[in-house]
């Protein structure tokens, strides 16, 4: 009896053991489950707003993309509206020059020296190398339908010598100022072309 109730007493202890370990085990994977669980909790919440910054990130993205893609196209458009008023510009400059380079070359000197006459001034003549400069400027107003080089034509037939050259210097000081403005216009263009290519 002795026997049986040490060896009762002793499995009585064992399971008491047993329980006690069995208690704690329970309590840390309860405690780790715990944990776990608020983790996925963060991260639900996490991902709920990773998801939320990826949706704002590829609206962002689309429209600057679509800005992109028009400021492209802008500069596109720009450039050959750019490129055709350097060639209208550099023709009406050509034009110009020739004009005044009849107006101004010996012939024409010699010519307004010998026919001048301040006692007798003729209006109703006029000389051949007005009449070609005239003919050549009206061509050229003609050919890019220009009414500031068709007045110049114009000015060139009935004006004297000096009202035109001032004219012409005028329309070289003019065309040189808007070559200018288009230039500034045109690196402003490409400035911004590269810095939104390089973002």
């Amino acid at each position: 009896l002795s026997e049986i109730s040490a060896t009762e007493e002793a499995a009585v202890k064992n399971y008491e053991e047993m329980m006690t370990a069995k208690k704690r085990e329970i309590e840390s994977l309860t405690t780790t489950v715990e944990t776990k669980t608020q983790q996925i909790g963060e991260l639900q919440v996490a991902i709920v707003q990773m998801r939320q910054d990826l949706s704002d990130t590829e609206a962002a993205l689309l429209e600057d993309q679509k800005y992109f893609a028009d400021l492209e196209k802008s500069c596109a458009t720009k450039t050959g509206e750019w490129e055709e008023r350097q060639k209208t510009r550099q023709l009406e400059m050509e034009a110009v020059s020739k004009a005044l380079a009849v107006l101004s070359g010996d012939d024409a000197h010699d010519l307004f020296t010998r026919t001048f006459n301040p006692a007798f001034v003729q209006t109703a003549q006029q000389s051949e190398r007005r009449t070609e400069a005239a003919r050549v400027l009206k061509q050229v107003a003609q050919k890019f339908n220009n009414p500031r080089i068709a007045t110049l034509a114009y000015q060139v037939k009935l004006d004297a010598f000096t009202r035109v050259k001032k004219a012409i210097d005028d329309m070289i000081a003019q065309l040189t100022a808007e070559k200018e403005a288009e230039i500034k216009h045109k690196d402003f263009c490409v400035d911004e072309f590269n810095t939104n290519q390089l973002q």
